[in-house]
């Protein structure tokens, strides 16, 4: 089985996070911002991964710091899950709609971080939540998994909507990439690594 447990421990943040890429979508998180929290339960239940988050931040601030941390953290963790990452399909991509919104995701687990974010939010908050967050959190996560990773807005009007269609396309993207490949036992790459 594919798991990892990561703890990050930082004077801002202390997060305590499992990642299992096997599983069934199920997911226990809590990191004091409600609406990420229900960003992090839609992505669990979407990649098909059981993810795990406690997360304890200086929410006195703002979640800045929490949210751009556990997007780390969970980086992290898909590094030590695929390993030399071989015998997955590396690549995936999707296209999603949500209601007015349309979405597409595609990423490569390369080795190499690259993200580029063509999106913009209609607001500057979805409740008590700073939308420049969602891309602080998946750069976090860019940085940390070593990957590509590109987020395209078609369109959209509604901000809860715009959020939720990215983190919903980039986990079926992800759940894709991460699936194991019978045809492909070795690294999924010319060059022989990743």
């Amino acid at each position: 089985m594919r798991t990892a447990t990561i703890t990050r421990n930082t004077k801002e943040t202390q997060i305590s996070l499992t990642l299992n890429l096997d599983g069934n979508g199920i997911s226990a998180i809590s990191t004091g911002v409600g609406f990420f929290d229900h960003m992090l339960t839609l992505f669990a239940a979407h990649s098909m991964l059981d993810l795990n988050i406690d997360a304890q931040g200086d929410l006195h601030v703002d979640g800045h710091h929490t949210v751009e941390d556990v997007g780390i953290a969970l980086g992290q963790a898909f590094t030590l899950v695929l390993g030399d990452k071989r015998g997955i399909r590396r690549y995936g991509h999707f296209t999603l709609p949500m209601d007015e919104t349309l979405a597409t995701t595609a990423i490569d687990f390369s080795g190499r971080p690259c993200f580029v974010y063509n999106v913009e939010f209609q607001k500057q908050k979805i409740g008590l939540f700073d939308t420049e967050l969602v891309r602080e959190f998946w750069q976090g996560f860019v940085n940390a998994a070593a990957c590509n990773l590109h987020q395209i807005l078609h369109y959209g009007e509604n901000s809860h909507h715009i959020a939720e269609a990215l983190f919903k396309a980039t986990a079926r993207s992800v759940r894709m990439a991460v699936e194991t490949d019978p045809r492909q036992s070795g690294v999924p790459s010319t060059k022989g690594t990743l």
